[in-house]
């Protein structure tokens, strides 16, 4: 394998902290992020399982402001967030750069899990770099949610779900980053799409699984 070229990655699965990473990539060097962080909500799945660095916010400013950097200007950038700590991701976006021009609902069929109410969907912000140009075929700000089970990470999001975002907000030819690739959902997309892709892990056993994803180009979900 050859080594990755830190500066310009492409099509490279990359374990390590994401902001270490962003630090080492040339500046305006993606096309679009797509990137599901830890939502700070101290995650436990059925199972016992649990995402790293979800206990805590210091990754938060760090991590946009890196993203807002490698991110071409005039470019979009679409992330899930934790919605019980809106407040400091959207202080984080805003520090970092980054103008809200949209906010996506995903919506499920099922309860995740019911306290107050039935938690019956997810939700994601359309960030700004600049002035970006409206897509010519504007996805819909509902979504509905494909659940994949699952299998491969406690939060996996559907890469089939993730598609029409990416095809709407990449052009054909550009590379995608996820600093936050957990099982690679976002990078199967956008291979299956014919976009480049950056993933970045910190979690060894995610990373690996990301990688077979990419390499066999089957996806799970």
């Amino acid at each position: 394998m050859s080594p990755v070229s830190f500066a310009h990655p492409r099509n490279e699965v990359i374990e390590g902290d994401c902001v270490e990473v962003m630090r080492r990539m040339e500046s305006a060097s993606v096309d679009f992020i797509l990137t599901d962080p830890p939502y700070v909500c101290r995650y436990r799945s059925r199972d016992g399982q649990t995402i790293r660095n979800d206990d805590n916010a210091d990754w938060l400013e760090p991590a946009f402001a890196a993203m807002y950097r490698v991110l071409k200007p005039g470019s979009l950038a679409l992330s899930f967030y934790g919605w019980t700590v809106a407040d400091k991701f959207i202080a984080a976006w805003r520090a970092a750069g980054f103008r809200i021009v949209g906010h996506v609902v995903f919506r499920k069929r099922y309860a995740s899990s019911v306290r107050f109410l039935r938690y019956e969907h997810e939700c994601a912000y359309l960030l700004a770099k600049g002035h970006a140009e409206l897509p010519g075929n504007a996805p819909s700000d509902v979504v509905d949610w494909v659940y994949t089970g699952n299998r491969l990470h406690p939060t996996q999001k559907s890469a089939a779900m993730l598609k029409p975002l990416i095809e709407a907000f990449c052009a054909p030819g550009g590379v995608v980053l996820d600093p936050f690739c957990g099982s690679g959902s976002t990078l199967v997309a956008a291979r299956e799409l014919g976009r480049g892709y950056v993933g970045v892990e910190l979690d060894r056993e995610h990373h690996h699984t990301a990688c077979m994803r990419v390499s066999t180009f089957v996806d799970a979900a």
